[in-house]
């Protein structure tokens, strides 16, 4: 069954066309996603399908009976209700409902209606039908429902009778997300659903919206999040909507081998038509050849040339840099705690971090993630315990709220007025590499939206020349494409990373350490954000094996499993260690071995600065490679004591 159709869409802003003859299509129980850059259209284009705004021509078809429930982005409750009594809103339907049961209930039990074989039929017969209807609506279920929806949503009982309107914007919008889904509509239709949540949370969505028996309409930049939902991508690219079948990383996928298909087609369409415009160039002034070069101009016109494909759209293209190398400890936090007026949020943190190590702070929100890289970075003070920084730590932070963006001026100032010494064509080439060409330079810094922002900030990190890189949700405000473009970045970059982020996807991607944190101590894991989870799964299983009643002949049985599990688990950990010290020991004596090479060219036998810098490359590889080497024995020693 159908439930949205969407033919021929065309809509303009300004005498611009945003989306030009859209088609679209969703039946009952599709995941659909739509995908594309900041500013292609994805919300408008959902925004028409809502109804909250017109096209300009082109048809909307949706079944009268069809309900559509649509969550804006950053949208949420204002209500003097409590968080209880405003979810029960939803089911004011029910509400009535029963109302009527109780009343005929009631009327059952008067003698007057009792006594009436007539009246007492009619009323029975009304009550079965209210019973039958009441039970097909869930009314048994409805408030059951409610507190699970809340809990996912991370509302528990004690909150439900605090007042809608003295919650906190992000709670606002999770309470309008748990409205929506409560709601039950028949096409589901989110923007961007996922701001707002923290990790768990967007697990429990994930699992919520698989089991949804209605059809979801999305736009999201969570790659992890669309992966685990969607299996439609339409892309959202130059005005028009482009269909896919498969998740988000099916939609790369299969985009790529499009673009490389039709990249080939176009070059070859372009050859031909270059090998045309020359004959007709060198023969249509001839008299024995003009009639040809006619017949081939006509051709020319008539031919339906095929445009470039879609793929070249500009991108920021930027990488990070060092000034010098910090020592191999970085950063030593004991006994930590954190917090604000005396009152910690969390406590009794230990970390440790060296030099390369990519490290993301996970958990709940309120824990205090942005809180500890600020106290990190010096900009707020700790209440309690020690932090210690290693030799050349020089740290380069970015503030998810945009805070390191302190000018009232122009793009252009911001940049200039913290690097005076550098010359305008300098400033300007660099805000080109982050997308700001023209007169966007000129614009106020306060007029941007959250991607330019975002942008903005990153131009100013990768001035900075840090060798530490501490991020608070970095990809906040980017689109796909510039995501991956600062993944490639942070690859490529020689230091350290430390960052706090919800988005899954770029956890994996950057991750080699993922530290858990907790109200009263933070829990280390060796690997990404899937290792992150395969060791919380082992943990649970590991913890219900415990707890679970035994017969008492088994219990030392159990506990020699349980000892022989852990041991495999730390074989498993130490094996995984060692491995990647191996890779990277085999990385460094590429690199070694390539320098070498280089000190034995000959144009080089008598360029004694660059012999130097040459050896100096090999000797910093060297260090760091006996330092890998060394925590490699110390790991097999280690693994050979199991």
């Amino acid at each position: 069954m159908i439930v949205l159709q969407v033919n021929e869409i065309t809509k303009s802003f300004s005498g611009t066309n945003i989306l030009e003859n859209v088609q679209l299509e969703v039946h009952q129980r599709d995941r659909v996603a739509l995908v594309g850059r900041n500013g292609a259209g994805k919300s408008t284009l959902l925004k028409i399908i809502a109804g909250e705004m017109s096209a300009d021509s082109g048809d909307l078809i949706i079944p009268k009976d069809v309900r559509i429930g649509y969550l804006e982005q950053h949208s949420g409750i204002d209500s003097s209700l409590t968080i209880w009594d405003e979810m029960m809103t939803v089911f004011e339907p029910l509400h009535a409902m029963e109302r009527r049961i109780r009343a005929l209930e009631e009327q059952m039990a008067n003698p007057e209606v009792y006594s009436n074989p007539d009246e007492f039929s009619r009323v029975t017969a009304e009550y079965d039908t209210l019973q039958t209807e009441f039970t097909n609506a869930n009314g048994y279920q409805y408030e059951s429902d409610t507190r699970s929806v809340l809990h996912g949503m991370r509302f528990y009982p004690e909150d439900y009778d605090k007042q809608v309107n003295l919650l906190s914007g992000g709670q606002k919008t999770r309470l309008a997300l748990a409205k929506m889904l409560l709601s039950k509509p028949d096409l589901l239709i989110l923007d961007e659903p996922t701001n707002h949540l923290d990790i768990e949370t967007l697990g429990w969505l994930e699992k919520y919206l698989v089991g949804y028996e209605g059809a979801l309409l999305v736009v999201s930049h969570d790659r992890y999040f669309l992966d685990q939902i969607v299996t439609i991508v339409y892309e959202v690219a130059r005005t028009k909507v482009k269909k896919y079948v498969g998740n988000y990383s099916t939609y790369l996928d299969e985009k790529a081998k499009n673009y490389e298909r039709d990249l080939k087609r176009y070059e070859r369409e372009t050859s031909e038509r270059k090998n045309i415009e020359d004959f007709i160039q060198r023969n249509i002034a001839r008299a024995s050849t003009s009639k040809m070069a006619q017949s081939r101009r006509k051709q020319l016109e008539r031919t339906n040339w095929m445009d470039a494909p879609d793929g070249d759209e500009r991108s920021a293209k930027f990488s990070f840099s060092i000034d010098r190398p910090s020592g191999n400890d970085v950063l030593t936090i004991d006994a930590l705690a954190i917090g604000y007026a005396d009152k910690p949020v969390s406590k009794n943190l230990h970390v440790r971090v060296y030099k390369g190590d990519r490290i993301a702070i996970i958990g709940p929100n309120g824990v205090g993630k942005s809180t500890l890289l600020k106290t990190i970075v010096k900009k707020h003070d700790f209440l309690a315990g020690d932090i210690r920084y290693g030799t050349n730590v020089q740290f380069g932070y970015y503030d998810q709220e945009q805070a390191t963006l302190i000018g009232n001026g122009t793009v252009l100032e911001e940049l200039w007025n913290e690097w005076p010494m550098m010359n305008e064509k300098d400033i300007r080439g660099i805000l080109g590499r982050f997308l700001f060409t023209g007169d966007d330079v000129s614009k106020p810094v306060t007029s941007l939206s959250g991607g330019e922002k975002a942008r903005l900030s990153l131009a100013k990190l990768m001035l900075q020349r840090a060798n530490t890189l501490v991020l608070d949700e970095p990809t906040n405000h980017l689109d796909l494409d510039s995501k991956e473009i600062l993944e490639n970045a942070l690859d490529d970059f020689p230091g350290t990373i430390i960052f706090v982020s919800h988005d899954r996807y770029f956890i994996n991607r950057i991750a080699t350490k993922v530290i858990e944190l907790h109200s009263d101590e933070a829990t280390e894991y060796l690997g990404d954000y899937d290792y992150f989870l395969e060791k919380k799964q082992e943990q649970a299983e590991f913890h219900a094996d415990h707890t679970a009643t035994i017969p008492s002949q088994l219990a030392t049985q159990e506990v020699q499993q349980d000892d022989e599990k852990e041991k495999r688990r730390q074989e498993r950990r130490l094996t995984r260690a060692i491995a990647e010290i191996e890779t990277e020991i085999a990385t460094l004596d590429e690199k070694i071995a390539h320098l070498q090479s280089e000190l034995e060219r000959e144009d080089y036998a008598e360029d004694h600065v660059k012999l130097m810098e040459i050896q100096a490359a090999i000797d910093l590889l060297q260090n760091t490679h006996d330092e890998q080497a060394e925590q490699w024995l110390e790991l097999q020693d280690e693994l050979e004591q199991l």
